[in-house]
């Protein structure tokens, strides 16, 4: 059985989880035509090698980050979800 190291739960099956999607890099549209714009947003971010994806303990609703080498299916480790940081200009 494979597990994955949950930061919250501790080690659990993989059945357990639900994957969330690449940890996009950041990009500025300004910066980009609105093709490349697109392909950012839209398109396939799973090269070979290690990524970061979002993944979600489905039993507690927690998501985190995992780090994961696409190549050999190896989970190097998982991340607790980082802090939201507050929006500049909203008066709080």
């Amino acid at each position: 059985m494979k597990l994955m190291p949950c930061p919250l739960n501790g080690p659990r099956s993989i059945t357990e989880f639900v994957y969330g999607g690449t940890v996009p890099e950041t990009a500025d549209p300004a910066s980009e035509d609105d093709a490349a714009w697109a392909d950012h947003i839209f398109g396939p971010h799973t090269p070979p090698g290690i990524v970061r994806e979002w993944w979600c303990h489905v039993a507690s609703g927690y998501w985190f980050i995992a780090e994961r080498n696409t190549v050999t299916d190896e989970i190097l480790r998982t991340i607790p979800p980082p802090r939201a940081k507050p929006v500049q200009g909203t008066g709080s």
